[in-house]
Order: C-alpha cells, then structure tokens, then sequence
C-alpha cells in the first residue's frame, strides 16, 4: 500500500481520539464543569452533528481545489479546536472548541476515501478505506484508553492537549506523504457531485449508514457508564477496557474492508444481522462482567466491519463525481452517532438504565438491517431490468 495511505491513517487517528475519548472521560467533564449526565452527552451528539454539516458545506465548497492542500487545511482547522478545547475556561467553550475540531471530521474522511481509493486499483479500494480508517481503530485501540488515562490522572485538558500535538504531526505527515492532485484529472464541478444524488441508491445508502452505525455509536456513548453501574467494573478498569474494544474495531476494520471486497452487499447484511444480536444478548447479559467483556468486544469487531463497506457502498454508486456523495456518507455516520447518542441518552433519562443504550442501539441497527434489505432488493431488481435481453439462435 502506497505510503500517503498511512498519512491519511494518522490524520484519522488524530480525529478518531477526538471523537472517542471524550466517551472514557464523560464523568470527569461533567463533575468538572458542574453539568448533568445528558447534558455532558452533548460534547459528543454535538461533534457529532457538527461533522454531519461540515462532511457536507465544506466538501461542497473546496471540491474544485487541489484535495492535498484541502487535507492540510482540514488538518490545520482540527489542530485550532482541540486548542481551544484545551484551554476551555467552561462547558460553552468546550463544546465550541469540539465543534470547531469536528467541522473537518466529515470533510476530511469523505476527501480522504477518495484519495485513498484512488491511489490503488479497483479492487483493492474497499482495503484502501479500511487502511485510511485504521487511524480511527488505532485511536481505540491505543489512543483512547491512554487518553482517557491520562485524563483521569492529569485532568481531562492534559488529553485535549495531547491531541492538540497528534494534530500537529498529522498535519506534517500530510504535507510531506499526500501527493497533490494538482496534475491530475481535473475535480468535478460542484454541479456535476451534485448530480449523484439524483441516484436513490445514493440515498438509501445515507439511511442505511445512520441507522445502521447509529445504533453501535448509540450504544457505545454511555458505555463507561454500562461497565461501572451495570456491570460492577470500577472507574480505573475502564481505559483498559477501552483496549479490548479497539482491539475488536481493528480487527472489525481490517476483517469488514477484505470481505466487501469481495462481496458487498451480503458481507453488510451478514454484519448487520449480527451487530443487531451481538447488541440485544449485551443488553441482556450486561450484569455479568465477563459476559460483558465478550459483549463490548464483538460490538467493536462487528460495529466497524460495517464502515469500509458502507463507504464503498455510496461511492460504487458516484463513480464519476464521488467527492461529495462520499462527504454526505460520512455525515450519515456522524448524523448517526447524534442520533443514537440522543436515544441513548433518553433512555437514561426515563431511567431505564445504564444497560438501555444497548437496547436501543440493537433496534436501531436492527431497522438499519430492514433498510438495507429493502435497498439490496431494488439495486438488484433495477440492475435486472437494464440488462440486455439476450437474443435467442433461430439457426436450426
């Protein structure tokens, strides 16, 4: 694999830590700055939306522009909100600072699947993905659980700190790894990305991404919460239970971009249909600490196996004007981590439990299976129709 690859997996590490390790350090912001449980959730569905607006209006504005030089400025932006994060006198600043981090999320990784796609052959694409996506599994497997240790022992600003840096290395290994795209096929105009979503296909591919993610990220947002209050693990276990959890996301990963691949549609089907067992027996079996370590494990393998699928599945539909198509998925993702935080969230709030955000998180996937099986259905009945009838011998 091409060496700007692992340029994109460290920018993507960077912004994986980010996005999760305020998960593990959840209690610490709260207590700190004096705000409830679901209000504290807010750092995370309010990243979250955040990248759902900036996959789109910014990928929408710097389609035409040279893709390395709009990685380094995506980078540059992420760098400034982690910064502002880290010296946040109060929640208010926090959460501007995490907003502002999260504009270039979306843009970035929809940019990005682009790059990486583009610089092996067709099939290798969906490994390509997986291999720039590696950056978010390696944040869960080292960067969280460190992160949130770190936070725990020298207050959750040392970890914003330390991002801070990572953004800052990120940044240099796009500069000198990325090739710039300037000598290449020209970007199509913003006209022309737009015409990918005259595609249904396009569509059911965004719902099926928020749904279908939604309910592992909904599930996941209170899970050092689950691992303390459900099932009795203590406050300090959770950073190294974190480190299983990536371990299944890395494996999940690299297992989910090899398999789409070579089959696409029935490797998310089959991944689907088990995200939504894997989640509803958790729920089920959460009180029981061992039973829990296997539940969180297979959550992360069968949860991120879906995402080099997913993304392949949208740009197999945008072949010539992928840009933005690609940017809207990756706003489905974070749409879906808003919304299954959200619901996860409400279920805490009717006091349902700390094991309710598995629950939930097993019917949402389990509707972003339905989803995709009605959509599998028509892609392969349209693909029926427009092929070409064959013509029978009338030779005797």
């Amino acid at each position: 694999m091409p060496l700007a690859l692992l340029a994109l997996a460290v920018g993507g590490f960077g912004i994986g830590l980010t996005e999760f390790v305020i998960m593990g350090l959840l209690p610490e912001v709260a207590s700190d700055l004096d705000v409830t449980e679901p209000i504290a959730g807010y750092l995370i569905s309010g990243y979250a939306l955040a990248v759902a607006v900036g996959a789109v209006a910014l990928t929408a504005a710097v389609t035409r522009f040279d893709r390395k030089t709009v990685l380094v400025g995506l980078m540059g932006l992420f760098v400034a909100g982690n910064l502002l994060s880290a010296i946040a006198p109060g929640y208010e600043t926090l959460l501007a600072g995490r907003v502002l981090a999260a504009l270039c999320h979306g843009a970035f990784f929809g940019i990005g699947s682009v790059v990486a796609a583009g610089l092996v052959g067709p099939e290798r694409r969906a490994s390509a993905i997986a291999l720039m996506f590696s950056g978010l599994t390696a944040a869960n497997v080292l960067g969280v659980p460190f992160g949130t240790f770190l936070g725990q022992q020298h207050g959750w600003r040392a970890t914003f700190w330390a991002i801070t840096a990572i953004g800052v290395v990120a940044l240099v290994g796009i500069v000198v790894l990325v090739p710039s795209t300037r000598d290449a096929a020209r970007p199509a105009a913003l006209r022309t990305e737009l015409t990918a979503f005259r595609s249904p296909q396009v569509w059911w591919s965004v719902v099926v991404t928020i749904l279908g993610y939604g309910g592992m990220f909904g599930a996941f947002t209170y899970i050092a919460y689950t691992l303390t209050e459900v099932s009795g693990f203590a406050p300090a276990t959770v950073p190294w239970l974190l480190v299983l959890f990536g371990a299944g996301l890395f494996v999940g990963n690299y297992a989910g971009g090899r398999l789409a691949d070579r089959a696409l549609a029935p490797t998310l089907l089959g991944l689907f249909a088990a995200l939504t067992v894997v989640l509803a027996v958790f729920a089920a079996t959460a009180s029981n600490p061992v039973a829990a370590i296997v539940g969180l494990v297979l959550m992360g393998v069968f949860g991120f196996a879906t995402v080099p699928g997913l993304q392949m599945r949208i740009m197999r539909h945008v072949v010539r004007a992928p840009t933005l198509a690609s940017g809207a998925n990756i706003a489905a993702f974070n749409i879906g981590n808003a919304v299954g935080a959200w619901a996860g969230g409400l279920t805490i709030t009717l006091g349902l439990g700390y094991a309710a955000p598995l629950g939930a998180g097993a019917l949402v996937t389990l509707a972003g299976l339905a989803a995709l099986a009605v959509a599998t259905l028509l892609e392969r009945r349209a693909t029926h129709h427009d092929a070409p009838t064959p013509v029978l011998s009338t030779a005797s």
